[in-house]
């Protein structure tokens, strides 16, 4: 430690490039990461005492409460080995399928993984996948059996496993246990050991990889880097080379538990820059930061676009707060890079965006945290995949919203997206799990026993048939053993129509979809029966239809409140209560035409919830 001249305490870190180890952890959903991630953060003495909880990375309420990790986040942890002082950067993964896009950027900026399985439950499908993006972008892989703690843990098992998955020794796999502390001595002596150094030349022009970026209101937008190449000092002008934008570096820093000043960082190094910056489109993650004097020669490669797989229109309940709702989508995306929107407005609705996100947990996860970060209450559509329509002359068009489908007389074929699923469940429940798939329109590819206790199941189903509860049946019928990944294979021709929704012969855009053309009928018959509970009664009748084309395939009636306009006639002429009746009837008839129907937003919510 040095003053300096202003009184303010500096930490002066003389760590040489050979001493600096950037990691992440890979694991599948609850197995213990952040609890082991937390047990690291205590050994390295990086969170005091006082400021030690449970899950200290997961800063969103909404992840203590679920239990998940949402965002990846990057801290720095200081480690004395034999004498030697090193530099561990961690940058900790979410696990769920749905935030694989989050994984795949920490991937990018690290140099190892620490691979961590459940020693009660074995080896899950998200871990492989994480897992084989790991080995792509060659890291140097630990594997750590977790949870060595519970009664129920059988080491032995699992450690077959991995054995089988990444050909190692079964020396190479520590056992550990997040709650007690056991084996995390072993887990850091092997990080410095076995993680390489990052390489890179700290002379050469700066190349900084952005991996990860956050709003704040007083400071702008606070971009995470890691420096592939060259050095970077408070004050530099800076360029973002795919945005080709120019700043000034005004604070640099490393990642703590809070951000940490600093006056240089060099090659290897993981931190933060803040320069001014306003607007969130101006920070793409992926882009490279080098010198506007000396910039290098070409941006850093091996950061993908990101790739939506669901589609949903995002609308404010009240139309006044459109402005509000893009901003808030501005800071989300900023936030996190694989939410894509573009606005668009629907006849029933109003003003709103159309979103793209990875899968539904991602779609549920940004509902709330619309809800609670910017207190915005929104109406979201039925969600759809993205279909490629051939129309009759020729043409290729890419349709995300049914009501964006051409007319069906010059509809040629359309083609929908298909996933390969690997699913790895208990034997006892394949039979349910094959069923599920098989009405899901599935086709199974391969089929492969683990260990006689659990098998791996590979589909290739419809992407458009899982967006909805197909993760939620699976979990329930396999009584949450079953583990599900997948990934986009291509499209494929099917038999679609469009399922359009219309109430008193009025069509309701929001609640249009694209269906195949077997499970229009049932879909028809049970949205209809749901929207009659739900649509409050008017003073005239209510005909709920669905409808393909001209041809209507599905009807419910929600019945007029009458009043009672012959209760005042006792006894006398027929006639008086026949004109009392043509009366009220013509008042019925004529607020039909000025009447319109509201469709309260528990409706919309409902359909999307539809078995």
């Amino acid at each position: 430690m040095r003053r300096s001249p202003q009184g303010v305490i500096e930490r002066k870190l003389f760590i040489s490039m050979k001493n600096i180890r950037n990691f992440c952890i890979i694991a599948h959903i609850d197995h213990g990461k952040s609890t082991l991630a937390d047990r690291l953060l205590e050994v390295t003495k990086t969170v005091s005492e006082r400021d030690m909880k449970e899950q200290v990375l997961d800063n969103m309420d909404l992840e203590k409460e679920r239990g998940i990790t949402i965002k990846s986040h990057a801290i720095q942890m200081d480690y004395e080995q034999d004498g030697e002082k090193y530099v561990l950067n961690l940058i900790d993964t979410p696990g769920h399928v749905d935030f694989s896009y989050e994984v795949s950027r920490s991937i990018a900026a690290c140099e190892g993984a620490l691979l961590i399985i459940d020693s009660t439950q074995g080896i899950q499908a998200q871990t492989i996948s994480n897992l084989y993006l790991a080995i792509e972008h060659d890291l140097e892989i630990i594997p750590i059996l977790n949870k060595m703690d519970l009664p129920n843990a059988m080491p032995e098992v699992v450690e077959d496993q991995i054995i089988d998955l990444i050909g190692c020794d079964r020396e190479d796999i520590i056992r550990a246990s997040g709650k007690t502390g056991e084996g995390v001595d072993d887990i850091l002596r092997r990080i410095v050991e076995v993680i390489p150094a990052p390489k890179g030349d700290p002379e050469a022009p700066l190349e900084a990889l952005i991996f990860d970026s956050v709003f704040n209101s007083f400071r702008g937008v606070i971009a995470y880097f890691k420096i592939v190449n060259g050095t970077i000092n408070q004050g530099d002008a800076v360029k973002f080379v795919n945005t080709k934008k120019e700043y000034d570096a005004d604070e640099i820093g490393v990642l703590r538990l809070g951000m940490e000043k600093r006056k240089t960082l060099s090659t290897g190094d993981v931190g933060y820059i803040i320069s001014g910056i306003k607007t969130a489109k101006e920070v793409k993650v992926g882009d490279t930061i080098t010198h506007k004097a000396r910039p290098c020669p070409k941006a850093i490669e091996g950061f993908e676009e990101v790739k939506p797989m669901v589609f949903a229109g995002v609308y404010p309940i009240d139309s006044d707060d459109y402005e509000d709702l893009r901003s808030a989508m501005e800071k989300l995306q900023l936030n996190d890079a694989s939410l894509t929107y573009e606005p668009e407005s629907s006849a029933a609705l109003g003003f709103g965006f159309r979103c793209g996100f990875l899968g539904m947990l991602h779609m549920e996860i940004i509902q709330e945290r619309l809800d609670r970060e910017f207190d915005m209450n929104v109406i979201t559509t039925v969600p759809n995949v993205s279909y490629k329509v051939h129309t009759t002359s020729g043409e290729t068009i890419t349709v995300y919203n049914p009501s964006g489908l051409p007319a069906t007389t010059t509809i040629d074929d359309i083609d929908e997206p298909y996933i390969r699923a690997q699913i790895i469940t208990k034997s006892d429940f394949i039979g349910q799990v094959m069923t599920l798939c098989l009405d899901k329109r599935g086709t199974l590819i391969n089929q492969n026993y683990l260990t006689a206790e659990r098998a791996e199941l590979s589909f290739d189903l419809p992407l458009g048939e899982i967006v909805f509860d197909f993760y939620d049946k699976l979990k329930s019928i396999s009584k949450g053993y079953a583990s599900f990944d997948y990934h986009i294979t291509g499209y494929k021709p099917a038999k679609l129509v469009r399922l359009d929704i219309l109430l008193n012969g009025e069509m309701v855009d929001a609640l249009s979809s694209l269906i195949h053309f077997d499970n229009a009928y049932p879909m028809g018959r049970r949205m209809c029966e749901k929207l009659k509970e739900l649509i409050p009664r008017q003073q005239f009748d209510i005909a709920i239809q669905a409808a393909i084309g001209a041809k209507i395939i599905a009807r419910e009636t929600v019945k007029a409140v009458r009043k009672d306009v012959t209760a005042k006639c006792y006894g006398g002429d027929i006639s008086r209560k026949r004109k009392l009746l043509e009366k009220q009837k013509k008042g019925k008839k004529r607020m039909k035409q000025v009447g319109n129907v509201e469709v309260p937003q528990n409706a919309f919510m409902a359909v999307l919830k539809l078995d």
